[in-house]
């Protein structure tokens, strides 16, 4: 196989995932940035604004105008790090639960459909592979 046709290969789902992102998420009246942010803290639960940032890929200043304006509009919550006071704690509100949960289900659902067509081998060698790609990032 030419490496050029698999480059090809995965920017054509690359696209194909993001567009079916954008349209769901564009639902909620937020950004992907904004529901990336939403969807780490509700997967791994209260985070530090490095841990958080560096999930992200971004940096803390970053991060802090998409935190701002989620803590804004209800959906998370920045707290005081009780055990370093110079940091904080950014956490989901109610708000910012239920959004994340509708979204999962999304994803869920959009896995359903991918996992549809594949045999159980397929499939078990699909996630060992994504696993492989996840680590080198």
């Amino acid at each position: 196989m030419k490496i050029e046709h698999l480059a090809r290969q995965i920017v054509e789902f690359y696209e194909k995932v993001s567009s079916w992102e954008n349209s769901v998420v564009k639902e909620s009246g937020l950004t992907p940035s904004q529901m990336h942010t939403i969807e780490i803290v509700g997967h791994e639960g209260p985070l530090r604004m490095r841990e958080l940032a560096d999930k992200k890929g971004v940096t803390t200043g970053t991060l802090t105008v998409t935190a701002d304006r989620l803590v804004r509009e209800g959906f998370l919550k920045r707290e005081a790090n009780e055990k370093d006071r110079r940091s904080f704690v950014i956490t989901l509100t109610e708000k910012g639960e239920e959004l994340f949960r509708r979204h999962h289900e999304f994803h869920v659902g959009l896995t359903e459909e991918m996992a549809a067509i594949l045999t159980d081998e397929e499939l078990t060698a699909f996630s060992a592979i994504l696993s492989k790609v996840n680590g080198v990032f």
